[in-house]
C-alpha cells in the first residue's frame, strides 16, 4: 500500500531534543511513520512504509551506529528498498535519508543542519524545499518548528490526494526510551494540521499545569499560581485549567478574579462544585476561602 506522505526528522542542536513530524492522506499515520527515542535519534519511514524501520533503526543507533550506518544496514537486505523513503537523525545530529527510485513522483528530500525533510506522491516538487526553508527560518521550541515545516508543505499543495492524518513526536535529549516531551496524533480529520496545532497549544497548557502541580507539592504556591494562570490563558474555555487558575488567584489574594474563574468553570462543568468541597488545604490552600466566598 502506497502512502503519499511528507515528514521531517530533526535534532535541536541547542536542547538535544529529537523530533519527527508527518502528515498524510492515510488513516492513523502516527503509529506508522514517525519514531523517536531519547538520547538515540528519530526516524521517519514512508512511501511503501515498513514500520519496523523505526524501532530497528533506533536500536542500531542505540548500539552506536551513526544514522547513515543504521539506514544502510536497514536497506541492505530489503528487497523493497527502491520503494522506501526513509530519513534518520542520530543523537549527534548526523542525518541520513533515502528516497528510492520507485517512490511516486513528486518525490524527494532536502536536508540541512541536523534535519531532513522528505516527501512522496506530492502535488508539487516545491513541497520538501519549502519544508526545509520553513524549518530553518522558524523560531521557538522544536515542536513548533516541526509544525511550521508541515504547514509549509501544505501551502505548496502537500499530498496530491489531500489531507487526513498527522503526528508530532519530540523526545528529550536523554531519559528512558518511553519519555516524550510532545506526543500528539490526529488519526482522521478534514484539517489535520490545524487540529495538530490546537492539540500542541493544549499540550503546552497542560505542561504548564503539570509544572504548577509539582510546585504545589513543593509548597511553592505563588509560582504554581503563575503556571496555572498561564495555562488557562493558553487554552481559554478549558474548564479544568480555568478552575485551578481560579484557586491560584485566590491564593494570590485576588478573590474577585478567583470567583470569576471558578464560577465559570462550574458553569461549564458542574462537577467542579462538588470537587471543591473535597479539596484539602495541603492540595489547594485557597479552596476553603473560595468555598466560603461562593
Amino acid at each position: 500500500m502506497r502512502r503519499g506522505t511528507y515528514s521531517i526528522v530533526a535534532r535541536d542542536p541547542h536542547t538535544g531534543e529529537l523530533g519527527a513530524a508527518v502528515q498524510s492522506h492515510w488513516f492513523g499515520v502516527g503509529p506508522i511513520v514517525p519514531w523517536v527515542r531519547p538520547g538515540v535519534g528519530a526516524v521517519c519511514t514512508q512511501s511503501i512504509a515498513e514500520p519496523a524501520y523505526g524501532p530497528r533503526g533506533l536500536d542500531l543507533m542505540a548500539d552506536g551506529a551513526r544514522a547513515v550506518e543504521a539506514l544502510d544496514a536497514l536497506l541492505s537486505d530489503d528487497e523493497q528498498g527502491r520503494y522506501r523513503q526513509v530519513a534518520a537523525v542520530d543523537v549527534h545530529g548526523n542525518v541520513a535519508v533515502h528516497t528510492g527510485s520507485g517512490c511516486i513522483a513528486h518525490a524527494g528530500d532536502q536536508g540541512g543542519h541536523q534535519f531532513s525533510a522528505q516527501a512522496n506522491m506530492m502535488a508539487s516538487p516545491d513541497v520538501w524545499p519549502a519544508m526545509a526553508r520553513a524549518y530553518e527560518s522558524a523560531a521557538g521550541p522544536l515542536a513548533r518548528r516541526l509544525l511550521a515545516a508541515l504547514n509549509a508543505a501544505e501551502a505548496q499543495g502537500g499530498d496530491a490526494r489531500g489531507r487526513q492524518s498527522a503526528a508530532l513526536l519530540v523526545a528529550p535529549a536523554a531519559g528512558e526510551p518511553w519519555r516524550r516531551t510532545v506526543d500528539l496524533r490526529v488519526d482522521d480529520h478534514p484539517e489535520p494540521l490545524a487540529e495538530l496545532g490546537r492539540l500542541l497549544d493544549l499540550s503546552d497548557a497542560y505542561d504548564l499545569a503539570t509544572q504548577g502541580d509539582d510546585l504545589v507539592g513543593e509548597g511553592r504556591h505563588e509560582e504554581a499560581g503563575d503556571r496555572y494562570r498561564r495555562a488557562a490563558e493558553l487554552a481559554p474555555g478549558n474548564h479544568e485549567l480555568l478552575f485551578w487558575a481560579g484557586l491560584a488567584a485566590a491564593q494570590a489574594g485576588d478573590m474577585p478574579t478567583a470567583l470569576q474563574r471558578v464560577r465559570e468553570a462550574i458553569r461549564l462543568q458542574p462537577g467542579w462544585r462538588e470537587l471543591l468541597d473535597r479539596l484539602e488545604p495541603d492540595i489547594a490552600p485557597a479552596a476553603g476561602a473560595v468555598r466560603d466566598a461562593l
